[in-house]
């Protein structure tokens, strides 16, 4: 089939080159032209396991492009994929203006039947905007013989292993409308996802709302576990129980499971905080206020600063003359996001507070360096206070304390040993929860977990 796909960020590039792998003729559009060319040239705008390999071997293949030609992405597509960003409004609110725009340009140029799908995350409604924005550019031209329909086919894809994702859902959700066009709509997406669904069938088709809706309310519950378990770890630190006894204790029941129930600094990234506040505004625009979910984003906020609270507990408020080893800066492992990241927050109060920092990731330092310009254009001087090491080992040298705030795997089994000899002192304060108190204490550091301080 050929495929449009309208953004080449994180979901288009991963979904273009997805399916192109599975044998499509695929055209990634953007208007960015610097992206473009990173991408002509060989090389991917993003970090993600897999899809480096993904995307050349199908470009050499000849069934994946990358172009800034607006009006060739539309004659191309029989689908048309709306991937381009939804970023939060000063509100909380989608900021629906890219989407709109990639529909005001399809209904300018399509000179045949499409499908428009929008893969981007987008509130409840939002295909009916796209219709009417569609339906208006072909009134304007005089085209309303030309037929389309609005698909919502939201993205579960985990950041880390979106490749994976793609190839091997756990579902595939279609929301089409019960109409003529609809229903060629459907045929089309079954035609698509027919190559993932061989095994078993994984599409779930509904109305359009639902589906818009169902990617929003995946999202709020595993934030919400994520928040639940942060409140009851903080509250174990206070009572003398250890959350990962608990984790497990309650993992066991197969209505709960131990997906999303590890304790640490908080969740971050392109989804869960955008799409909690998103959420809650439509909640608030529909007059009901979703209270659970605005404890879990207010919950998701303040730990963010545990770490730094038990960091101050032990060394006092004034850090100056401190220098503190940080290992992880990305939100999560194996992505260079650092959208939301907790290590931010940790960044931001320490040197604030007049310490140093030596900071390592294996990807992330350089969109690290990026974002704290903007974190701290009030005071930049600040980011003198910060550099960055090669080698997790490397940034222990003199450190008064090593601060863990993402789980990378390169960090779960340090050499005790070489740690305290390294370090000025041998303490530990581990937001990832990567190792076993028994055993750092064993070995002679001086270890803070998130709700395991009584172990």
């Amino acid at each position: 089939m050929k495929i449009s796909i309208i953004g080449t960020g994180y979901v288009g590039l991963v979904t273009g080159a997805c399916l192109a792998d599975i044998g499509n003729n695929v055209f990634c559009l953007d208007v960015d032209p610097r992206k473009i060319a990173i991408l002509k040239e060989g090389g991917i705008p993003i970090y993600e396991p897999g899809l480096a390999d993904v995307v050349q071997s199908n470009v050499e293949a000849g069934r994946l492009e990358f172009s800034t030609d607006i009006e060739a992405s539309v004659a191309h597509g029989e689908v048309q994929f709306i991937a381009v960003g939804t970023p939060p409004d000063e509100d909380g609110s989608a900021d629906l203006q890219y989407v709109l725009a990639a529909a005001r340009n399809i209904g300018r140029y399509m000179e045949s039947f499409k499908v428009v799908v929008d893969k981007s995350t987008v509130p409840v409604g939002t295909a009916d905007k796209v219709s009417a924005v569609i339906r208006e550019e072909l009134e304007k031209r005089g085209r309303t013989d030309l037929g389309f329909s609005v698909v919502s086919n939201p993205e579960f894809l985990k950041e880390g292993a979106a490749v994976d994702d793609f190839m091997r859902p756990d579902r595939i959700v279609i929301g089409v409308a019960d109409d003529d066009n609809g229903r060629e709509a459907l045929a089309a997406m079954r035609k698509l996802y027919a190559p993932f669904n061989r095994n078993h069938e994984r599409t779930r088709v509904m109305d359009v709302r639902s589906a818009e809706f169902a990617k929003y309310a995946a999202n709020a519950m595993l934030a919400t576990r994520i928040s639940f378990m942060n409140e009851l770890a903080n509250l174990a630190d206070r009572v003398g129980a250890d959350i990962e006894s608990v984790r497990q204790g309650i993992g066991s029941d197969p209505r709960i499971g131990y997906s999303f129930l590890y304790a640490g600094t908080g969740y971050g990234g392109s989804c869960f905080p955008k799409d909690i506040q998103a959420l809650t505004r439509i909640a608030r625009d529909n007059g009901q206020t979703l209270r659970v979910l605005e404890s879990v984003e207010a919950v998701n906020d303040e730990q963010k600063t545990v770490l730094t609270d038990k960091v101050f507990a032990r060394f006092g408020a004034d850090l100056s003359g401190r220098s503190f080893a940080l290992w992880g800066l990305a939100f999560k492992p194996n992505t260079d996001d650092m959208r939301e990241a907790p290590s931010r927050v940790v960044i931001g109060a320490l040197l604030r507070a007049g310490a140093r920092i030596v900071a390592h990731d294996p990807i992330a330092v350089t969109e690290t360096r990026r974002v704290l310009a903007l974190d701290f254009a009030d005071a930049p001087v600040l980011l003198d206070q910060i550099s960055y090491a090669k080698d997790p080992m490397t940034a222990l040298e003199g450190a008064d304390a090593l601060i863990i705030v993402t789980e990378w795997k390169a960090y779960h089994s340090p050499n005790i040993e070489r740690l305290k000899s390294t370090m000025k002192s041998p303490i530990v304060f581990d937001g990832r929860n990567l190792y076993e108190p028994a055993v750092m204490k064993a070995g002679g550091v001086t270890y803070h977990g998130i709700g395991r301080n009584s172990v």
